[in-house]
């Protein structure tokens, strides 16, 4: 068991220079009863495509009958992930393992029958990944103020086939209730998994969430120094998530994009998918403002991970594999250099920039300061032809690096006679 730090403050700053600024692409697991029929919680609510009563029957198709969370690790380690984050909870409330608090669970209420996240845990660590879990504060179904009354456990002669029943009761009632349970599955799921992340959604922000961050601190003792907290009460939280889009001005900070594989609310047959290149220009984007890509996956009913979403991710990591030295232990470059993402090496002596489309013009660099040593492509040392054409330093005028494209799209490494320096005067 690991040791709590001696206060969240110190766990929070720790974070930020600690393994999450450094994984570059995480996957998130967006699974649960809702892949039965393949519409989320959120959209049944909002649209009517279903009633709060009709998405729960979704408990009885719930299987996890080929789950294998190895098979699981394996395509995320093969796509160059460096940790995973699972739905253990979504807003439906239904809990992905053996949870005391309730028999609200895919233990006591499905088929599947038994723990679904600690397979998960362990798996990833198996294969070296961090663990991230997710759980939702909130739920579209049970609020007194989105349906009348909230939801209530009836003993069921069978807990398998069984649907949350409803009776009336305050909200004030519920809230306190509510928070009990959540700081109860909380200290379940940090004293049995130990996760290195830790992702709360919901009534986050609002004042009026299941817990602030002292609290957190003082409820998860098990917390290490380098675990990574989001969605605390009012704010809190080691990281910005941006979501479906690259933000045109990157978070402070530590930041992740959460970005779909397919349909963003969860499993969906017949959806769309975005290409490998896609992936590689939003995740270049990403690395290159400072943040990491969370790329979402929503698994079937059965555990399995749709083929779609495995080609691309495989292929998204073979990509980082021809290019790992402009992916790992880089920074990114400020923004106005260079028409496209850019990575810095640790020693800040090699420049990498990302043609994620083949250009049909010569690729500038401006405003180095530095002589080039030497222009290659990275993943196969192929020396790239350039020219330079001098700047007029007196009036501030920055030189300008031209560059022939490669053939294809990929990581052009520019070896510099130092660390970079770059020219910053207006003008």
């Amino acid at each position: 068991m690991r040791t709590a730090p001696p206060e969240h403050k110190e766990l929070r700053y720790m974070t930020t220079q600690s393994w999450f600024a450094e994984a570059k692409l995480g996957i998130f697991v967006h699974w649960g009863i809702s892949s039965v029929r393949g519409i989320a919680l959120s959209r049944s609510a909002g649209s009517g495509e279903l009633s709060y009563q009709e998405y729960m029957e979704q408990l009885h198709g719930f299987t996890a009958a080929q789950y294998s969370a190895d098979a699981w690790a394996d395509v995320f380690t093969r796509a160059g992930a460096r940790y995973a984050v699972m739905t253990a909870k979504q807003h439906d409330g239904v809990a992905l393992w053996d949870t005391a608090t309730t028999e609200l669970s895919v233990v006591r209420a499905t088929p599947a029958g038994r723990d679904l996240v600690r397979p998960f845990t362990r798996a990833l660590r198996r294969h070296g990944l961090r663990v991230g879990l997710y759980l939702s504060c909130d739920g579209y179904g049970h609020r007194p103020d989105s349906a009348p009354g909230r939801l209530r456990r009836r003993p069921p002669a069978d807990a398998s086939t069984s649907v949350p029943q409803r009776h009336d009761s305050g909200q004030q009632g519920w809230e306190a209730r509510q928070r009990l349970t959540h700081q109860r599955q909380i200290q379940e799921l940090v004293d049995s998994c130990e996760p290195d992340l830790l992702w709360f959604d919901g009534a986050a922000g609002n004042g009026q969430g299941p817990w602030t961050a002292e609290e957190l601190a003082r409820l998860s003792p098990a917390l290490g120094p380098e675990t990574v907290v989001i969605g605390c009460t009012g704010g809190d939280g080691d990281y910005a998530t941006p979501e479906l889009g690259i933000p045109i001005v990157p978070p402070d900070g530590p930041w992740e994009l959460c970005y779909p594989l397919g349909d963003a609310h969860g499993h969906q047959s017949g959806a769309g998918y975005p290409s490998v290149r896609e992936l590689i220009h939003v995740f270049a984007d990403t690395i290159a403002g400072g943040g990491n890509l969370l790329l979402k996956t929503s698994p079937r009913e059965d555990g399995t991970i749709p083929p779609e979403h495995v080609d691309r991710l495989k292929g998204l990591g073979r990509w980082i594999r021809r290019n790992h030295d402009a992916v790992y232990s880089t920074t990114g470059l400020p923004y106005g250099y260079f028409e496209g993402p850019s990575t810095l090496s640790q020693d800040r002596r090699t420049l990498f920039l990302i043609c994620t489309r083949a250009p049909d013009h010569l690729i500038e660099l401006r405003g180095l300061r530095n002589t080039v040593r030497r222009i290659s492509v990275l993943s196969t040392g192929e020396e790239v032809p350039y020219h330079v054409v001098d700047g007029l330093p007196d009036w501030n005028i920055p030189r300008v690096i031209r560059i022939k494209p490669p053939a294809t799209c990929g990581v052009l490494a520019l070896e510099l006679d130092g660390e970079l320096e770059l020219h910053q005067a207006t003008g």
